[in-house]
């Protein structure tokens, strides 16, 4: 583990020499790729150089000792060794995570999908308590969240809606959305007190950049027609709304939030290429559907990951087996605690396989 932390620190100070070269500096790409690259490293040097600090305070500490004889000086040695040793597990403890490969997509923005499935209404209801509880999260991490369409329902909520959020990080806390999430609750409109079951379906896409995939102008059709509200009602008198039709692969996404054709088309393009290039994720992952799943699930959005308890306050998230009773919380946004849970399962699994099954 120290020889790839040596090297880890070894190419984080040939990045600082990097990026103070004038040639890098002039040349954007360069200096954009180096800085995320350090960025990226960040952590995991200071927390190495915390490391070895507290190793040489403590051979430090062992050298004296063995030098001094007087009582004092011995206990007061003593006392700051027993404050130091038990950092140095736990820093061990950090590196080793820190070491686990990183999602390349981890960084990115993302693309999300909320679909009403089964329960009618209630369903579409739900997927709007979704929508709230993810902008909500959203917010708390300074993160911007931008509606791209929206099919609103006649009874509240939305048959389906897809939105944009904008920050750095945002894949990495979002990505363990995507699935079934159910809903258990008396809807407003059941005069009897029944509990209902409802399901929404949620999709989280890495927003694609130019290099990862590639949409050609002859292989796409573009519409544009009136934008319209809930109920047909025109929200606009121009053709501002935008359909993009993929023809190789037959995706088609319309964008009609933004007043303006340029900004929905922008958005538009945007969902499309995050879908090619989560097509061509899901083409590569199936190639190895028959290795061991992950602890938080395979990503199939077909999957039940978490049930939504209103009676009872609680929310069960399947995959990892967490049940916490917190509801009125979570549904306000405060998703950190079963996000946490499921990023140290994965990489808890992920160290497994590193470990060749031991941790």
């Amino acid at each position: 583990m120290f020889d790839q932390l040596d090297i880890v620190e070894e190419r984080y100070e040939q990045l600082n020499e990097l990026l103070s070269d004038p040639e890098v500096v002039n040349d954007s790409d360069k200096l954009r790729a180096y800085s995320k690259e350090q960025a990226d490293l960040q952590k995991t040097v200071d927390v190495y150089r915390e490391y070895k600090q507290v190793k040489e305070d403590l051979a430090d500490i062992d050298e004296m000792l063995r030098e001094t004889k007087d009582k004092d000086e011995i206990d007061m040695l003593k006392e700051e060794a027993s404050d130091l040793k038990p950092q140095v597990p736990e820093l061990e403890e950090q590196l080793k995570f820190l070491l686990i490969p990183k999602d390349p997509n981890d960084d990115k923005n993302v693309i999300v999908e909320i679909r009403a499935a089964a329960g009618g209404d209630e369903a579409a209801i739900f997927a709007g308590d979704l929508l709230r509880m993810y902008s909500r999260y959203s917010e708390t991490l300074g993160y911007k969240t931008d509606i791209v369409e929206a099919n609103a329902s006649d009874h509240g909520g939305y048959k389906e809606v897809s939105f944009m959020i904008q920050g750095q990080g945002a894949y990495s806390k979002l990505k363990y959305e995507n699935g079934a999430h159910r809903v258990q609750r008396v809807p407003e409109t059941e005069s009897g007190g029944r509990i209902h079951t409802s399901t929404a379906t949620v999709a989280v896409l890495p927003e694609a950049e130019d290099v990862e995939v590639e949409i050609r102008n002859e292989d796409i059709k573009i519409d544009t027609y009136r934008s319209s509200g809930a109920g047909g009602q025109h929200v606009n008198t121009t053709d501002s709304a935008v359909r993009i039709t993929h023809t190789p692969t037959g995706t088609v996404v319309t964008s009609q939030d933004e007043k303006s054709q340029i900004k929905n088309r922008e958005k538009a393009m945007k969902v499309l290429k995050a879908r090619v290039y989560d097509m061509k994720v899901q083409e590569e992952e199936e190639k190895y559907a028959s290795e061991r799943k992950s602890a938080v699930g395979t990503g199939d959005r077909s999957e039940r990951i978490r049930t939504y308890n209103y009676p009872q306050n609680r929310v069960t998230d399947h995959r990892i087996g967490l049940t916490i009773q917190k509801l009125d919380q979570i549904v306000e946004g405060k998703l950190d605690e079963i996000i946490d849970a499921l990023t140290l399962s994965e990489q808890t699994e992920k160290l497994k396989e590193l470990n060749n099954g031991e941790l």
